[in-house]
């Protein structure tokens, strides 16, 4: 029973020694000295507020794009022991010492070191030499800007790393699929395809061009497994299910758990809280949860309410009024009705607080048991602090001639009547019999007279003079065909009014509220809001110094300073290797006219190479060369501040097409020995030219050792590089 224990137990495995060797160097290369500089460098200051929020569990919104970035930078502080406290104002500034440097850029780092044997692995599953594979390493390994994007706080690297994943685990499954459909293997690299290209995705949207890409490449390749007359139509549907499962269906799973991630972590309420709806705010801890938790859910007439827009940019605001009246006459010589002025206040006051009042009864609290308000119901809304109607008129508003002024309602005795109903409409009614809901209903207010909606145009426009305290105009929108959020309001806080008296009823207005109703919103309904808000954000973009243009990124006309040392000359800047970079271009114009040659060739039924090679030479350039189209050519039709970091993916595949073309040229247009090794002495000198140009760029690339001003001058190889020159 245990003859087995007399033999020893024997594992045998492959090692590829180029594997190895290529993580190894990939490694050091991108780990030596990542505690250097301890000081704020460049981007570090945006991305590390954003890791301080998390260990605080602070809710924020960063319109660039999905959080699961974010929290890999925010695991690496976490795995440090940081817990927040650093006041990330300005580049530059000393790292104190409860912030774990080496923690925080670890990830960054060790994923710009595995782009190295992945760009191996990727040639070698396109079916090139491990020659040629090696050298793709090494191009990447050697490539300045990768290093200096992958040693800090920055999420280039970890994108980068993610789509060649995704690159690979395709290719992999790809040429599994001939021998082993639906092995464990099979499904392995399927199911790590649409891994990765979510993480991409959930890293930078830019992960979707690359996604976007192979989906392409497997619908085009699923469509020649179409014409495969071997395959049954079982086995055809088996495959189509499995692509969709792991390529679709996963991917989108996936993208929603970085979401469910985000929103469990950040449960505290924060600075960015006010871009959310009113719903949203008070589903987190503190802040407007703190005000909100126990309010009454149901509107009934006689509660007191405030009014929150439901626009909530560039400012959130709501509905208010105070004694003060409009000018009798505006400064352009046009009249008011000198009404008590109606405004959009973007603070929280005692003036913001309304009465829901039944036009049909005089009394101002609500009846036992609350009779409440439901969709077109018609009522009156009595400002709580002074009592009087909010109003609305055919007298042009202060700032919006075309609209009607909206105010508190005096009778001065003269023949302007009062005209103060208003038709509730719920915007996200599930039915006409909807009830009227604190902070979920977004409600429309319709003039019953006028036909004129509530709209808070001071919020997409200008604020009022001085007059009018610099807050922003409300008007009565005559033109309400279009739907628009500044016409759009939310109960935000919300009391059952019980007094009567006016004095009463002003404690009653300044205390908080009792009863105690929940209004937690669903995981999917919160999901929604914040991706919305997220690609509909926009923050103002201006013109930053090292800006630049996609058409300067292909020659590398500018590049970025990170950091600069305060006393010595010590700097680091993104800068790319140039022998690379002319490389990569060169190859990608070679790639393109020798392409066209062969097709046009091809179509005079002339085949100058064989058809395994034209082959892989098509699958190579689809990968390769589309691989820097999508990544590239977008960023022409973006309107946003762009920075030469924005080119790395796309470089990353330009380098991968090197190595293509150098082994076509040698394969098929070098048929002599002597040209194949003038070819090979070429390409070593060539070669030695880009670890030059690496070595020369280093203390550039890693900030250190210092170098003199004239050492610094002989770096400057384009005028357009601004290499910092400290005075003497």
């Amino acid at each position: 029973m245990l003859g087995f224990l007399k033999e020893p137990v024997v594992v045998t495995a492959e090692i590829n020694v180029n594997l190895v060797a290529l993580t190894v160097v990939g490694l050091i290369s991108r780990l030596w000295g990542l505690c250097y500089p301890r000081a704020v460098v460049f981007d570090e200051v945006y991305y590390g507020q954003f890791v301080s929020l998390y260990m605080k569990r602070i809710f924020f919104v960063d319109d660039s794009g999905p959080p699961f970035g974010h929290m890999l930078l925010a695991l690496g502080g976490y795995l440090g022991g940081f817990d927040g406290n650093f006041l990330w104002n300005r580049i530059g500034a000393e790292y104190t010492m409860n912030v774990p440097v080496w923690s925080l850029r670890l990830l960054p780092a060790l994923a710009g070191a595995l782009c190295v044997p992945l760009a191996y692995q990727i040639l070698v599953e396109l079916h090139f030499s491990h020659c040629a594979a090696l050298g793709a390493a090494l191009l990447v390994l050697l490539e300045n800007s990768l290093i200096t994007q992958s040693r800090f706080m920055l999420l280039e690297s970890i994108l980068i790393f993610f789509i060649l994943l995704a690159v690979l685990s395709y290719l992999k499954f790809y040429n599994l699929q001939k021998h082993s459909s639906f092995s464990g293997s099979w499904w392995f690299w399927l199911l790590l395809t649409g891994v990765a290209c979510s993480c991409a995705v959930g890293v930078k949207y830019m992960g979707l061009f690359t996604y976007m890409l192979l989906l392409a490449i497997a619908g085009l390749h699923f469509w020649h497994m179409i014409g495969d007359q071997s395959l049954s139509n079982v086995s055809l549907l088996c495959h189509f299910l499995a692509r969709g499962l792991a390529l679709l269906i996963i991917p989108v799973g996936i993208y929603l758990s970085f979401f469910y991630v985000h929103l469990a972590l950040l449960y505290r309420s924060g600075p960015h809280d006010q871009i959310m709806t009113s719903a949203f705010q008070a589903s987190l801890e503190g802040g407007l949860a703190r005000i909100t938790q126990g309010q009454p859910l149901e509107v009934a007439y006689g509660s007191q309410i405030t009014l929150r827009n439901v626009l909530g940019k560039p400012m959130q605001c709501w509905l208010h009024s105070h004694t003060n009246t409009y000018p009798i006459r505006y400064e352009n010589g046009r009249g008011s009705s000198h009404q008590q002025q109606v405004t959009c206040y973007p603070f929280k006051d005692v003036n913001n607080w309304w009465i829901v009042k039944d036009p049909g009864m005089q009394q101002l609290v609500v009846s036992n048991p609350p009779r409440p308000v439901r969709h077109g119901h018609i009522v009156q809304l009595v400002h709580g602090i002074t009592t009087r109607y909010l109003n609305t008129h055919d007298v042009a508003a202060p700032l919006s001639p075309h609209s009607q002024e909206v105010s508190c309602y005096i009778d001065y005795n003269i023949s302007m009547p009062a005209q103060n109903l208003w038709r509730v409409e719920i915007v996200n009614r599930e039915s006409d019999t909807d009830v009227w809901k604190t902070i979920l209903s977004e409600v429309r207010f319709v003039h019953v007279n006028t036909s004129a909606v509530l709209k808070a145009s001071g919020v997409i426009g200008a604020s009022l003079p001085e007059w009018g305290y610099r807050q922003l105009e409300v008007v009565g929108e005559k033109l309400s065909k279009g739907y628009h959020q500044s016409m759009v309001w939310n109960v935000e806080e919300h009391r059952y009014g019980k007094s009567q008296e006016q004095k009463e009823r002003e404690v009653e207005l300044h205390s908080p509220t009792q009863m105690d109703i929940s209004k937690n919103l669903s995981f999917m309904a919160k999901f929604t809001e914040l991706q919305w808000k997220i690609l509909t954000l926009k923050n103002e973009d201006t013109e930053h110094k090292y800006s630049s243009s996609a058409l300067d990124w292909i020659t590398m006309d500018t590049n970025i300073a990170y950091w600069l040392h305060p006393t010595s000359g010590a700097q680091i800047h993104l800068l790319g290797n140039v022998v690379t970079w002319a490389s990569a271009n060169a190859a990608a114009l070679v790639y393109t006219c020798l392409s066209l040659w062969y097709l046009i060739r091809r179509r005079r039924k002339i085949y100058d190479i064989p058809e395994d090679a034209w082959q892989l030479w098509v699958s190579a350039g689809s990968i390769c060369g589309g691989g820097w189209a999508v990544n590239y050519l977008p960023f022409f039709l973006m309107e946003k501040t762009l920075f030469l970091y924005h080119y790395l993916p796309a470089l990353t595949f330009q380098i991968l097409l090197i190595p293509v073309v150098l082994q076509h040229l040698g394969e098929h247009l070098c048929r002599s020995v002597l040209l194949r090794s003038m070819f090979s002495a070429l390409i070593v000198a060539w070669f030695s030219s880009v670890y030059f140009v690496y070595c020369t760029f280093s203390p550039v690339t890693y900030g250190q050792p210092a170098l003199s001003v004239s050492e610094l001058k002989e770096l400057r190889w384009k005028e357009s590089w601004n290499i910092l020159l400290r005075k003497q």
